[in-house]
């Protein structure tokens, strides 16, 4: 498994509860914040499964 993968799970983790945080708090800039993360995440974890796939693994 990629380290990207890795990362891009824990930033997806990360941008949820930033964005549970946020719905709660009433605060849009932290939940949006949160959606930003969890996208940059998915991308992340994506890069790194095609790592994963090019290696054979």
């Amino acid at each position: 498994m990629d380290k990207d993968r890795v990362k891009g799970s824990a930033q997806q983790a990360k941008g949820a509860v930033k964005e549970a945080a946020g719905k709660v708090t009433g605060d849009a800039k932290l939940q949006s914040e949160g959606k930003t993360d969890k996208v940059a995440g998915k991308i992340r974890n994506a890069i790194g499964g095609l790592k994963d796939s090019l290696r054979g693994k």
